[in-house]
């Protein structure tokens, strides 16, 4: 079963069950997975690839938001953010331990023949495109330079 249509079930659900947050979430991975499906020069379809990349984004969005909102004092608007942020994680593949992240890390740099931060864009290039979904951006370059210098 796709993304998309474990998002359309968990969305019936959710109605029956009359679980608000849960419903708002859903509504909103559904229509950026709407939005995406019918952009100009869009296919009509989104991949399981392509929902995990918008499903990152929204997760950002929520956490960057209960960053803010914890700066703010603001438990109200806090755990709503909080709370559907839980339920896009949901649908996010596991993320890499950060000794996992080293582990695969360490074998793109020897993939690549890295073998000093000058070879960094190379490293990052390969990594990214295998790691996505699986580890934010901002961890695989840190990892990536720590590990080259």
């Amino acid at each position: 079963m796709s993304i998309q249509e474990r998002i359309n079930e968990d969305l019936k659900s959710a109605m029956k069950a009359g679980e608000k947050d849960k419903l708002m979430a859903l509504r909103d991975i559904k229509s950026k997975l709407l939005l995406e499906m019918t952009k100009d020069g869009g296919d009509g379809a989104v991949d399981d690839t392509k929902s995990i990349a918008i499903l990152n984004k929204l997760f950002k969005q929520r956490q960057e938001s209960i960053e803010i909102y914890r700066t703010q004092n603001r438990p109200d608007l806090l755990e709503e953010e909080q709370l559907q942020a839980n339920v896009i994680a949901a649908y996010l593949p596991a993320q890499l331990t950060p000794e996992e992240l080293e582990v695969e890390i360490k074998q793109f740099i020897a993939q690549v023949g890295a073998t000093s931060p000058s070879d960094l864009g190379k490293v990052m290039g390969v990594a990214s495109k295998a790691l996505t979904g699986k580890a934010d951006g901002k961890a695989i370059s840190e990892t990536v330079k720590r590990l080259l210098s």
